[in-house]
């Protein structure tokens, strides 16, 4: 079996749940084979944004076909 990772960012003005939900939710909508999410790192956007933006950096894993 091969794997591949790539990071993804979840974003939510809510909270950091919300936020690792909306990364998985996207690669669960857009790639097969998922195996595991590694949660890196936690952010908030508050330059910017009118509200806080939460963030969560993602690294998803996923078995690459044969």
């Amino acid at each position: 079996m091969v794997f591949k990772k790539i990071t993804l960012i979840g974003t939510s003005t809510e909270s950091f749940e919300d936020a690792v939900d909306d990364a998985i939710e996207r690669a669960e909508a857009t790639l097969e084979n998922i195996h595991w999410v590694e949660v890196e790192e936690f952010g908030v956007e508050v330059a910017s944004a009118e509200d806080r933006e939460y963030q969560a950096e993602a690294v998803v894993a996923f078995q690459l076909e044969d």
